[in-house]
């Protein structure tokens, strides 16, 4: 089944972040502690807390960056929140993939204006904000989920920071190798994002779609899916030389003369794998190094061969998410049931 949760382009890009704030809008408050909290502009509506309150309309209409009192005094800026802030915040039933990964994804796959990209494991539409971002009005951005829960998440967090639907945007449900072959000719998509358990079943069809050169890039959390995503994409004979890597963020201390490493930082959240598509017919030449015995185990030699129904969330340290919980996110975001 493929459903498509766009409808005739509404305004999207710059003007829906510039101008003043609007109902119905996002906006980060920052205390004068630094601890932010995220409010809705609402008619009507109120921010509370232990330090008094103040009413949505005093934010409602006004410009970006100003600071708005409590009720005892207490001053609080307000701003739109940045990307970044928005994919932290929002709504969530699966975790999201990170802002550091998110940018690395976009950089590491070139993903440009124009360009025809396609993601599959959407979960709670973090990567795709900055995946339309990347590719623009302009671009195509096919998003393929296999839960119709998450997708209704996904979807209405892409619409939320948006204000609307956006035109590049193609929201499918489904198994990729099934959805693939109906919403791209061979040959046509320029990049492939897989954020999933097994990303290595879908190599076959991601090879059909891809256009010569083009970018599969692969997010995964533990090395072992590494592992097999890397020979696999050896074992395939349409990919170049796949690279891996992972990154970690560490924020400063910035106050008069105290300027140090944060005590915490962002450390693994997963490794990336990227990977290009031959031109058919190509044999890539043969990397030369020496394997150490055994590091390729094949079924029958003695070594332990791990089964594909062997790679499930539980196994992989996942923690699952419950169906209650999604019921829960997808209420806050409006989204109905049946969505």
């Amino acid at each position: 089944m493929t459903h498509d949760a766009t409808v005739p382009p509404a305004p999207t890009g710059a003007a829906l972040r510039r101008g003043p704030l609007r109902v119905g809008e996002r906006v980060q408050l920052t205390d004068p502690r630094g601890r932010l909290h995220t409010i809705t502009l609402q008619p009507g509506g109120t921010f509370h807390t232990h330090k008094g309150w103040f009413r949505h309309e005093e934010l409602i209409d006004q410009p970006e960056g100003v600071v708005v009192r409590t009720s005892s005094g207490i001053e609080y800026l307000a701003l739109r929140p940045l990307l970044s802030d928005y994919v932290l915040s929002m709504p969530r039933g699966a975790a999201v993939v990170y802002p550091k990964d998110a940018g690395q994804i976009v950089t590491m796959a070139d993903i440009y204006p124009g360009a025809t990209v396609v993601e599959a494991g959407v979960g709670s539409g973090a990567l795709t904000l900055s995946l339309l971002r990347a590719v623009g009005d302009g671009g195509r951005v096919h998003s393929v989920e296999r839960r119709d829960d998450f997708a209704a998440v996904a979807r209405g967090n892409v619409e939320a920071f948006f204000g609307g639907q956006h035109p590049a945007w193609r929201l499918h449900t489904g198994d990729l190798a099934d959805v693939l072959p109906t919403i791209a000719e061979p040959g046509t998509v320029d990049r492939v994002v897989l954020d999933m358990l097994a990303p290595w079943e879908n190599l076959d069809a991601v090879a059909h779609a891809l256009a010569p050169g083009g970018v599969l890039i692969g997010y995964v959390a533990t090395a072992t899916q590494l592992s097999r995503l890397a020979e696999d994409v050896r074992t395939d004979g349409r990919y170049t030389e796949p690279q891996a890597w992972e990154s970690m963020v560490r924020g400063w201390h910035l106050e008069g003369l105290a300027v140090r490493p944060q005590h915490r930082m962002i450390g693994h959240t997963g490794f990336l794998l990227t990977t290009r598509r031959l031109a058919d017919g190509v044999v890539a030449p043969e990397r030369r190094r020496r394997p150490a015995k055994g590091s390729y185990p094949v079924a029958g030699d003695g070594a332990p061969v791990v089964e594909d129904d062997a790679w499930t969330p539980e196994a992989l340290g996942e923690r699952a998410v419950s169906d209650k919980k999604v019921r829960r996110v997808r209420r806050d975001l409006g989204v109905a049931d049946d969505a």
